[in-house]
């Protein structure tokens, strides 16, 4: 079945209410907290008050004596029973000789390099008894000095001995040569720099662990708020325990949003899991809020020199960026590929630049690890080229809108100089809807009216695109990546003719349990209540790689695609049975087989039951049955893309920014469910112009303390904070997976800050106000604008 055939199901397309939200909404749903075991134990971590320090001594006696304490585990006691938390991307240097991967202990060996690192692991019959243990223990530091930013990281202290000068890795992409020349007979040149500030995930659940050891079975098993339970169990059990994976089960149960912040594999999950078999008993453990500002792994924190090079007209000739990016104190899981494979090779854009040459230098800081968050790579490129697409019509005297049409690629399938081949788009199209969705017809009458009160008004827009995916794992893995990037989907029809879906995608607040059943339920022509959907379960599902990157529909609808491909084949061949007809014979549609030509037909529950009382089959050809599994590996990343155009009104006397409009039009292939798809949007757009406006992770320069630790200093945003936004679709169905979708769930949070922050200096320009970084807050605004004075 073809995309456009797909699409044209029943349920496809549908609004249909979630069927997981009954539970959440009556206070049913069961979160990892929620989880507790018999004779459960409870753990609470000893974490450096210090950026950077020598451990001189952790003594442990005093809290080991207090009631209820079974026992603090600090770094010695797993030395030498476990590697450190492994980097699951490998990139090789420009020279050829790979990054520099120091080790991630567990818990802290001789150093610890940021406030937040594990020292010591308490655990105790109570919560408050491991919390008064915890501060019981006794570690003797001494303290170093710390860096903090990566214009800091070459000349400062050095974290780790295998890099003295604190740099990971050299990664360049393109042809630096090509380049150079491009920019020699250049007619113009527009030069950019600037910051992508860096950001601390804040889901609605904390991370939490449980570990727990069987001792008869020698099984383990681990509860814990993760994107990818597979990844996980593989990372923890081949990298880092030793243990046969399959005697490690990982059970993710409902997740209260992840964001990338959930994909990794932490320090807590190894401990708990280590320690439940030396006590024998389960061990449960839940952050608290200032504890995750800590210790997630934070986002973003790039500093980047961009140029443009045209010629008299516009035309994009060239692109030359050099970034560095901030890896933090060690290497998360997937935080290598970040500032690399999944940012330089983006920086196309939506445009015809001939050439491009991009330039990554990797540091390690006395700061939190950073890693993916909402776009991984995808927002930090389209917020650098964006940003610079709109100076450069500012500098030629063009419209936002005019630079971008004149650069737009219009012809399909496109190779771009930085790796990726787009399949299809249509990004005038999207242009051209958000113009008119937007009323920009109508903008210079609202400056006149903004301008009556003293306000200054600004238009920004962005024109995005992002690859979602993360495949082909042949191409991922000779990038560096060292996991498989497939899905797994298995259809298990039932002999009622109802189905459970088992897949290894995750869902923590993307609505997979209906828009997986209504795939399901279109191909198989039963009602989508009749579909329920499995993940988050080792025990349960197949195999699986999780859920990051806007991958759940485009490549784990495709394995349940493929599953239900083979599901329709073995059932066409018991009709054909049941009917006395030839398979080749059978059509199915509409939730019934029926013979060309003839007026012969039977229904898809028919074929269920007769799969499984196989009194009348085919037992020579056919197993008994209706169960099949598939696994989907894609042929190349998908391609959402989108324009986004924002208005904002500035206060200059205080500096005050609000949000009056912001207008986005996507591209996201085939729309499953537009009601779970628009939700989806609206989570990205908020986070993406939080960023713009108010988020900001701030540690001091000198000490390394995080002075943005909670939320009396760390800006979130509030429902009031923006206006109603006027959202629309175009669609040009991806090409090469069956259902002809992209992806939706990161595209707001890649589109939109770029968008702000061209509406701000728009707004500003004729204050003479050139730039200024993330967040736009009153004060920063207030001071460019001083300062241009």
């Amino acid at each position: 079945m073809g995309a456009t055939d797909f699409a044209k199901l029943p349920h496809i397309g549908e609004a249909v209410r979630r069927k997981e939200d009954y539970r959440f909404l009556t206070g049913a749903g069961q979160y990892t907290d929620d989880v507790n075991l018999a004779h459960q134990a409870q753990a609470v971590f000893v974490r450096s008050p210090h950026a950077h320090a020598r451990v001189k001594s952790v003594d442990v006696r005093k809290a080991e004596a207090m009631p209820g304490v079974l026992k603090v585990y600090t770094g010695k006691d797993i030395e030498g029973k476990m590697n450190g938390l492994p980097c699951g991307w490998l990139i090789t240097s420009t020279d050829g000789t790979p990054m520099k991967e120091p080790p991630h202990p567990v818990l802290a060996q001789g150093k610890v390099r940021y406030v937040g690192d594990h020292v010591a692991m308490v655990v105790a019959e109570t919560l408050q008894q491991a919390r008064d243990a915890a501060e019981a223990v006794e570690v003797d530091y001494d303290v170093l000095d710390a860096v903090v930013a990566v214009g800091d990281a070459k000349q400062g202290p050095a974290l780790h001995d295998i890099a003295p000068d604190n740099h990971c890795y050299k990664w360049a992409i393109g042809d630096k040569a090509a380049v150079d020349a491009a920019f020699a007979k250049a007619a113009h040149v527009t030069r950019l720099d600037l910051v992508n500030n860096r950001l601390i995930p804040n889901a609605m659940e904390p991370r939490a662990a449980i570990g727990s050891y069987n001792r008869a079975t020698d099984e383990y098993t681990l509860y814990v708020a993760n994107q990818n339970p597979h990844v996980e169990r593989l990372l923890m059990t081949a990298f880092v325990l030793g243990l046969p994976e399959h005697k490690v089960r990982v059970i993710a149960p409902d997740v209260g949003g992840g964001f990338g912040s959930k994909i990794f594999l932490y320090a807590e999950d190894v401990a708990l899991t280590w320690a439940a078999r030396q006590l024998n008993r389960s061990i449960k453990w839940t952050a608290d809020r200032a504890e995750a500002f800590l210790s997630d792994a934070h986002g973003r924190d790039h500093v980047s020199h961009a140029e443009m090079a045209m010629d008299k007209d516009g035309k994009f000739l060239a692109l030359r960026v050099h970034t560095d990016a901030n890896l933090g104190a060690y290497l998360s899981t997937f935080s290598t590929a970040v500032p690399t494979i999944l940012y330089a090779t983006l920086l196309a854009g939506q445009y015809t630049t001939p050439q491009i040459y991009v330039e990554v230098d990797a540091w390690f800081t006395n700061t939190a690890p950073v890693d993916a968050y909402r776009g991984a790579g995808r927002p930090e490129a389209t917020y650098l080229l964006e940003r610079l697409v709109s100076r450069c019509g500012w500098e030629l005297g063009l419209g936002q809108d005019e630079i971008r049409r004149r650069n737009f690629i219009t012809q399909f399938p496109y190779q771009t100089p930085v790796a990726l081949q787009y399949d299809v788009g249509d990004y005038p199209a999207a242009m051209d809807k958000a113009q008119k969705l937007a009323d920009v017809a109508g903008y210079a009458a609202r400056v006149k009216t903004s301008e009556a009160k003293g306000l200054k008004r600004g238009i920004g827009y962005s024109s995005y695109i992002e690859a979602c995916g993360i495949a082909p794992s042949n191409i991922a893995g000779a990038l560096g990546a060292r996991a498989g990037l497939f899905e797994c989907g298995e259809i298990r029809v039932h002999p009622t003719g109802s189905v459970t879906v088992f897949t290894g995608s995750h869902s923590h607040g993307q609505g997979h349990e209906t828009t997986f059943a209504q795939v399901v339920a279109a191909r198989l022509g039963i009602p989508v209540e009749n579909v329920d959907v499995v993940h988050g379960d080792t025990g349960r599902v197949p195999f699986g790689m999780g859920t990051y990157g806007s991958r759940s529909i485009s490549v784990g609808g495709a394995a349940i695609m493929k599953a239900l491909d083979k599901i329709e084949t073995k059932a066409k061949k018991i009709a054909a049975h049941l009917m006395e007809a030839s398979d080749a014979d059978i059509e199915f549609s509409g939730g019934e087989f029926k013979v060309k030509g003839t007026d012969k037909k039977i229904p898809f529950g028919q074929v269920a039951l007769t799969a499984y009382v196989p009194h009348n089959y085919p037992l020579d050809k056919l197993e008994p049955g209706l169960n099949e599994t598939a696994f989907y590996d894609p042929t190349n990343f998908t391609f959402p893309a989108g324009t986004y155009i924002c208005e904002v009104e500035v206060d200059p006397a205080t500096g005050a920014v609000r949000v009056d409009r912001f207008t986005a039009v996507d591209d996201f292939g085939t729309i499953i469910n537009p009601m779970i798809v628009e939700g989806q949007v609206h989570g990205g757009l908020v986070q993406g112009i939080g960023q713009a406006l108010l988020e900001n992770c701030v540690y001091d320069r000198q000490t390394g303390q995080l002075l943005t630790g909670s939320f009396m200093d760390y800006a979130m945003p509030r429902a009031d904070d923006f206006p109603n936004f006027q959202l629309d679709t175009i669609c040009t169905p991806c090409t090469h997976n069956p259902l002809g979708t992209k992806g939706c769930g990161e595209a707001g949070a890649i589109g939109s800050p770029p968008a702000v922050i061209n509406a701000v200096l728009d707004a500003l320009r004729p204050l003479g106000v050139k730039e200024f970084d993330m967040p736009a807050s009153p004060a920063r605004v207030w001071n460019a604008i001083q300062s241009a004075k």
